[in-house]
């Protein structure tokens, strides 16, 4: 694998989707364009970039974004030396519970038992549960019991696409079939042929693409965008939404059909305020994990900074427990985390009325969407701006943020 970090001029090389063939030979790209749109930034991101950097670039911009691409540099490729004054930072003892879950609550331990008795099965599996809750652990605890070692796992979030993308994200496309599309391209449906494919999100799928997804379902068999030619392959089906399912198909919102060809077997991830008893163990593996990432030398919570986190409702699940750990652990240095440390909301002090309409009380009532919006903005932020780094804090991709605020925009100017 190349370790060279390219900037590809999305004019030269005949616009985003020429990126996917680039990507291949130097999988950190960063794509630069004149026309610096949102909908440029998402496609470029989208067919593989790692950051999007509009014309013309200035010397802090390039910088900022070379700097983001090292910082996502992946695991197990070559690396800079560390520089000899920079102390080798200690890599944690990874704790599992089960399958990438960590938690031993009543709650967990049937979601446990579920997934060993539903992983042999080849039978569509359907995850219900609040956002946070680990969805995608889920499916790949599944896959993993499946037996499946070696075969592919295809996840693809529903809600992260826009839906005149989504067909060909499933089913692929041919050479030509719509403008941009310059080569072949097989969908996740065709790469997790033998293994498991994951739709996560599902419920916020167009009805349209339901009718053609329930067909799939039913025979196994697609065609790629554009193209005549039937393909067959066996993959385990497994979905998931943060919505009410059957509330969705009484609305109209959710082909009754599709659904009860998917539910057949259910799981309900608990949400956090359910699991009391994980979620200092949860904190404390998080704390351990950023801490080594970052150097510092946090090795736990003292009695009332536990009691604290322990007695949050945390409405934003594990995701929200994970992203407060790592705030505390990149602002503070110390061997325990005190009160002191956590956020608003969570100390028991009170939030200055300038900070409240930046980020929201872990205890507020506002409303979900409202709540993201100021999470994912309160990020991009701190990171003064750069969305490759906030997206990496907060553990969604850069697409994600580029694509909810294009929907912003287009709120505010309706």
């Amino acid at each position: 694998m190349s370790t060279a970090i390219v900037l590809a001029d999305l004019e030269t090389i005949g616009g985003p989707a020429n990126i996917g063939e680039m990507v291949r030979a130097a999988p950190r790209l960063i794509a630069t364009s004149a026309r610096g749109s949102l909908n440029v930034a998402v496609a470029a991101v989208k067919a593989g970039a790692i950051d999007f950097l509009p014309k013309p670039i200035g010397a802090k911009a390039l910088i900022e974004g070379l700097e983001a691409a090292i910082a996502a540099w992946p695991e197990g490729s070559e690396k800079v030396a560390p520089r000899p004054e920079t102390p080798a930072k200690l890599t944690p003892p990874s704790r599992t519970d089960f399958a990438g879950f960590i938690g031993q609550s009543p709650a967990m331990r049937e979601v446990y038992e579920q997934i060993r008795r539903m992983a042999p099965s080849r039978a569509p599996v359907f995850i219900t549960g609040e956002s946070g809750t680990g969805k995608e652990v889920c499916a790949e605890a599944i896959h993993a019991h499946a037996g499946a070692g070696g075969r592919p796992f295809v996840a693809i979030n529903c809600s992260a696409i826009p839906k005149e993308l989504m067909e060909s994200e499933i089913f692929g496309h041919v050479r030509g079939a719509f403008t941009g599309a310059a080569e072949n391209r097989p969908g996740a449906a065709e790469i997790a042929d033998g293994g498991t494919l994951f739709l996560d999100e599902i419920a916020e799928m167009d009805l349209g693409l339901q009718a053609k997804l329930l067909r799939f379902v039913q025979t196994g068999g697609f065609r790629r965008v554009g193209g005549s030619e039937l393909k067959q392959v066996d993959v385990r089906l497994v979905s998931a939404t943060n919505r009410d399912p059957f509330a969705e198909v009484e609305v109209g919102r959710f082909r009754a059909d599709l659904f009860y060809r998917l539910h057949v077997l259910p799981i309900r991830l608990p949400p956090l305020r359910d699991r009391g008893a994980d979620i200092v163990p949860l904190a404390e593996a998080f704390l351990a994990r950023y801490a080594a990432e970052e150097g510092r030398a946090f090795r736990g919570f003292d009695r009332k900074a536990a009691e604290l986190i322990r007695a949050c409702p945390w409405p934003g699940n594990v995701r929200q427990l994970q992203n407060v750990i790592r705030r505390i652990v990149v602002l503070h240095d110390g061997v325990q985390v005190t009160a002191a440390m956590l956020p608003p909301g969570l100390s028991g002090t009170e939030q200055p009325a300038s900070a409240a309409s930046q980020a929201p009380l872990a205890n507020a009532v506002v409303p979900y969407r409202e709540q993201e919006r100021l999470i994912i903005e309160a990020a991009v932020e701190a990171f003064g701006g750069n969305v490759p780094r906030a997206a990496a804090a907060l553990e969604i991709s850069p697409s994600t943020i580029y694509r909810k605020r294009q929907a912003w925009l287009g709120r505010l100017s309706a």
